[in-house]
């Protein structure tokens, strides 16, 4: 049998990662086995321990990957707003989405993956990529607050994340309903107000 080679063997990784990514925030880290993982990739059931150790090592490593490709599309919709206001509005825009609520696969890991990982063990590897995530997503808002001390725009960032990913979980536990609709709705007023205007001497 002829060897894969080296070139090959790192597109089949980057497979299985791109697949898993997809899937486990689709399913859940739980719904998806391993064969199906390694079926969605285009790769025998066999290969993947030629990769990786446990799917718990790929959890954690597709759950990074989800969170890559999350900030790459964040990037790309900022661009080419200067006002950060602005770049907030589209942030949430486009994330208070009926589109993005029906489509999990391709959506924020941080509000696909935050029931799963909080039912998986402390010691288990998906919580540090999950962790890293989050807190580098909350870093990038806190980049987009207007506020005058680095407290005070991570304390914004923190309420405008939560407040995405909380919205998203109940639109998604809810869909099917009209109140799914009206959470995404009201939740993306909120925010695109927020945070309320001070008045002249106020801290």
């Amino acid at each position: 049998m002829a060897r894969v080679s080296r070139e090959q063997a790192d597109r089949n990784r980057a497979a299985i990662e791109q697949a898993s990514a997809r899937l486990f925030r689709e399913q859940g880290l739980n719904g998806v086995s391993v064969p199906q993982l390694m079926a969605a990739a285009g790769l025998t059931h066999g290969a993947f321990y030629g990769h990786f150790e446990s799917k718990d090592a790929l959890a954690a490593i597709a759950c990074e990957q989800a969170f890559i490709e999350s900030a790459m599309r964040r990037e790309k919709r900022m661009a080419g707003h200067d006002n950060k206001r602005a770049a907030r509005k589209v942030l949430t825009d486009n994330y208070l989405t009926c589109r993005h609520r029906d489509d999990a696969g391709q959506g924020c890991p941080a509000a696909a993956l935050a029931g799963d990982v909080a039912r998986e063990p402390a010691d288990k590897p998906v919580h540090v990529a999950y962790l890293d995530g989050v807190k580098q997503m909350i870093d990038a808002f806190a980049l987009l607050s207007e506020a005058g001390s680095g407290k005070a725009r991570r304390k914004e960032a923190l309420v405008q994340v939560a407040a995405l990913v909380g919205a998203m979980t109940f639109a998604r536990a809810t869909r099917g309903d009209p109140i799914s609709d009206d959470i995404l709705a009201e939740v993306r007023g909120f925010l695109a107000a927020f945070p309320p205007a001070q008045a002249d001497g106020a801290p």
